[in-house]
């Protein structure tokens, strides 16, 4: 006794009510050249990097579970041994969810976001010579508002492995582990009939000796540094 209801035809009807169906085309090809721009514009942005002291947030339209003091960066840096630096030295690839993000914040803050900076393993930054990036935006005050974050997980052991390379202290404790391992595998009775403490000690300095050479050469010459120091830096060698 009805007809059936055609949705096609409905939405179409919709539409003709909101927007003039002859121009109906030169509208959307507006609103993507428009959407085009903003990215190339957000782009830009990322990859010049210039640094400011803060961006113009409405603190009532912020997540304060995305509002990070730059102390608390810091150490997660350095305990990860990661890098905190501007988005311009970022070679890894910009996700798409991240751009919309960025133009979603702007949009509610009424504001073009500046002064990007980024959390990231050194190899994921283009640095100068002297596993899940995380993206931020300079609130003020060495506050930075998260935006966005992609990527993998770091690995599970990666804080224990770091936490070896965080200070010099640190080290020494590594330097001894690793003589103590060596000097325990080496056979029994090797040097002389009989196991005596004063040649595991003799063994076990020889050891440190050799371990502690090797670390300082690498350190040295590939221009390692401590988490400590590298947190912040983009020298490669700093």
């Amino acid at each position: 006794m009805f007809p059936k209801t055609n949705i096609e035809k409905k939405l179409a009807k919709v539409r003709s009510k909101q927007f003039d169906d002859s121009n109906w085309k030169s509208v959307v090809e507006a609103i993507f050249k428009e959407e085009e721009q903003k990215d190339e514009r957000i782009l830009q942005t990322l990859e010049n990097g210039t640094p400011i002291e803060r961006n113009d947030f409405i603190l009532d339209h912020l997540e304060s579970n995305n509002i990070y003091h730059i102390d608390q960066i810091k150490k997660i840096c350095i305990d990860y041994r990661l890098r905190f630096l501007a988005s311009k030295y970022f070679k890894g690839k910009l996700p798409q969810e991240a751009l919309s993000k960025i133009k979603q914040l702007e949009k509610v803050h009424q504001t073009e976001l500046k002064g990007f900076k980024i959390i990231a393993p050194s190899k994921l930054f283009k640095l100068e010579n002297a596993d899940d990036p995380l993206l931020f935006a300079p609130m003020g005050n060495d506050y930075y508002y998260l935006i966005h974050k992609w990527g993998e997980d770091l690995h599970p052991l990666r804080k224990f492995m770091m936490w070896f390379f965080k200070s010099f202290e640190n080290l020494i404790v590594l330097t001894f582990l690793v003589s103590l391992l060596l000097t325990i595998m080496v056979p029994q009775g090797l040097f002389s009939k009989e196991n005596t403490s004063s040649e595991f000690i003799m063994i076990f300095f020889f050891m440190f000796k050799s371990v502690a050479a090797v670390v300082l050469f690498y350190g040295f010459a590939l221009g390692k540094n401590f988490n400590t120091a590298i947190w912040n830096s983009k020298y490669f060698n700093a």
